[in-house]
């Protein structure tokens, strides 16, 4: 009889082998993708808005974008006109580039000069904007039917372009140090409304329409912004609507303009002139337009080519893809303020914020809205795109505030703070 040994009898049972499957294809490509892109496009998106220094960018690279097709723009809309009253196809643009050399130094200015400054400057450039205000009224140039120039020696400027920008700021300040009180419908109303009608109807004096209606529109959003009552909205409302009309019944050409923008054809040797070619322009554009230069509506049948209706000449030599483009950077710099008034906690920034985001998109909504005929020709230049230096430097101070108030960040502060002393510590490395 055998017995079984040691070694054999404690011998662990044998297990059996782990069977390894090869990964598939789609599990490999989840598997890459997933690291590959942590998160989705939304996301990515979403982290990339959240940077301290995004609001900051997106304002510079906007205007600076919208700066640069306007020079482009100016340059083509203009150079027919500018040979046949000079002789020289670049007589405007230069002109343009020289406001836009006095402009940016401006604007850089406003970016870093602290709120305190500006708020000093807020009622005397209040008082300022209503003497010029008064003096245009009774001793102003008058163009086109509106008597809203002002002739300062060789200079020749628009004050109400000037006023909005002050008005802004005034109201913003006067708000700023009422936050406390803004529970009452008194302290919304004194002094910021009687204030702002004052400039409106010196602007109405000029039979400067619209103009007066951006500076309403101002009002109307300053109201908004601190929380005024809806009553007031309404009232507010069918006061202008009322006051409009009459303004309009009053004046032959305004009437004249009110009535044939719905169906511009219909008098299209009169008052419906400039904007059907003004939609001659836009349906050639198609949807990569003709290219630059390539314009024919400048060529004397669309008034106005390089200042009101620069964007129809626009949408003819970029199309479809232009205009949109055009439309977005302006969208971007409204979405940047809103970002700076919604996360600030100084309320002038708040209000200074929203009142430049009323101002420029309004007008750039009732630019564009007269271009394509659904709303009257009533004079209103494209900001930042439009010929004209009494209404680019108001814009790019304006811009320069807001650029100013994202910096002032307290998280860009720090971030702008940190790169620059890293690269002091590599400049002090090569060295």
């Amino acid at each position: 009889m055998t017995t079984a040994s040691p070694e054999r009898s404690f011998r662990l049972p044998r297990l059996p082998r782990p069977r390894l499957t090869r990964p598939t294809r789609a599990s490999r490509s989840s598997t890459t993708s997933t690291k590959a892109r942590p998160t989705s496009w939304l996301g990515a998106l979403r982290e990339a808005l959240d940077r301290p220094l995004t609001t900051y960018y997106l304002l510079l690279s906007s205007a600076a974008l919208l700066l640069t097709i306007g020079l482009v723009m100016v340059l083509s809309s203009s150079s027919v006109f500018s040979f046949r009253a000079t002789g020289d196809s670049y007589t405007i643009v230069r002109r343009q580039l020289m406001w836009v050399v006095v402009g940016l130094p401006c604007a850089f200015i406003a970016s870093r000069v602290s709120h305190q400054w500006i708020r000093r400057l807020a009622y005397p450039a209040f008082s300022v904007s209503l003497i010029l205000l008064l003096l245009t009224a009774f001793m102003g140039v008058e163009r086109n039917g509106n008597t809203n120039w002002l002739a300062l020696g060789p200079l020749v400027i628009q004050p109400s372009e000037i006023a909005k920008l002050s008005l802004v700021v005034w109201a913003a300040h006067i708000y700023a140090n009422k936050e406390r009180r803004l529970t009452s419908l008194h302290q919304i109303m004194v002094p910021v409304v009687p204030g702002m009608l004052l400039a409106t109807g010196l602007v109405i004096v000029g039979r400067d329409l619209g103009t007066a209606l951006i500076l309403f529109a101002i009002l109307i959003g300053m109201l908004w912004v601190v929380g005024a009552p809806a009553r007031l909205f309404v009232m507010s409302s069918l006061l202008i609507g009322v006051l409009a009309l009459a303004l309009a019944a009053t004046d032959t050409e305004r009437l004249a303009r009110i009535t044939t923008f719905v169906d511009p054809f219909q008098d299209f040797h009169g008052t419906g002139w400039q904007p059907a070619h003004g939609l001659y322009a836009m349906s050639s554009g198609g949807i990569f337009g003709q290219g630059i230069g390539a314009s024919q509506q400048k060529w004397g049948a669309l008034p106005e080519a390089h200042t009101d209706y620069i964007f129809a000449v626009l949408g003819e030599e970029l199309g479809l893809v232009g205009t949109l483009l055009v439309i977005a950077l302006f969208l971007t710099i409204a979405f940047s303020a809103l970002r700076i008034a919604r996360h600030t906690e100084d309320p002038f920034v708040r209000y200074a914020s929203f009142g430049v985001v009323v101002w420029l998109i309004g007008q750039m909504i009732v630019n564009v809205g007269m271009v394509l005929a659904l709303l009257p020709v009533i004079g209103i230049p494209l900001p930042l795109v439009s010929y004209g230096g009494s209404s680019l430097l108001p814009t790019l101070a304006a811009l320069g505030l807001l650029v100013g108030f994202a910096r002032r960040e307290p998280a860009a502060a720090r971030a702008l703070a940190q790169r620059k002393k890293l690269r002091s510590a590599g400049l002090s490395a090569r060295r």
